[in-house]
């Protein structure tokens, strides 16, 4: 895991403030915490794979610690993310959840980027846009180097794609940028950022 861990590090985009502050105010019941985080632990056992050298108590220690953190993996629990621990900031000694279903959540589909490119649209818009669902749930969209060592977890989205973080100099000329699996490979395409299917939704990634 230390690669993943050395790549998740570089890479990891700063969430916008005002959210996490937003997201901070929202909590769950004891009982919906206890549920939650027993619903963590059975998926944790059954992919030891993610995650070889952590252990499920120092996660659960660490949920109980930040329970405004639970409110964020309840949203991807309830979008049909599945999320799940693929690794350990060496440098902060965070856990890091990422979206680990099958394929592409169900409940993040047919959504444009951003912001910007729904209010593009002037007709036939979809009722989001990735960028801000991510930010109202507390959440990163993973970037290129993060879906490739997620694939490298398991086999995901091999009938769905999900949009990804797309760089400045590609989003300022109109564009963004998505994954899938293929033919045993992990292909990155582009699209215009306006665009939305219902077999695209995103992946993220909560820092707990």
């Amino acid at each position: 895991m230390g690669r993943v861990n050395r790549i998740i590090g570089r890479n990891l985009l700063p969430l916008n403030s005002q959210f996490i502050h937003m997201a901070s105010k929202k909590n769950l019941s004891l009982e919906q915490q206890q549920e939650l985080i027993g619903a963590l632990k059975i998926r944790f056992g059954k992919h030891k794979n993610r995650h070889t050298k952590i252990a499920w108590e120092g996660v659960q220690a660490k949920l109980e610690a930040h329970p405004e953190k639970l409110w964020s993996l309840q949203e991807m629990e309830r979008t049909g993310g599945e999320p799940d621990v693929v690794g350990q900031d060496a440098a902060t000694g965070e856990f890091l959840f990422y979206d680990c279903s099958p394929e592409s959540p169900k409940g993040r589909r047919s959504l444009c980027y951003d912001h910007e490119a729904l209010e593009s649209r002037k007709e036939h818009k979809p009722e989001d846009s990735a960028v801000k669902m991510a930010s109202a749930m507390g959440i990163a969209l993973l970037t290129e180097a993060q879906y490739r060592e997620l694939q490298q977890l398991g086999e995901f989205d091999t009938k769905t794609s999900s949009w990804i973080y797309t760089p400045p100099e590609i989003r300022k000329h109109g564009g963004a940028v998505f994954c899938d699996r293929r033919y045993d490979h992990v292909f990155l395409y582009h699209n215009g950022a306006e665009s939305y299917y219902a077999a695209r939704g995103f992946r993220g990634l909560l820092r707990v």
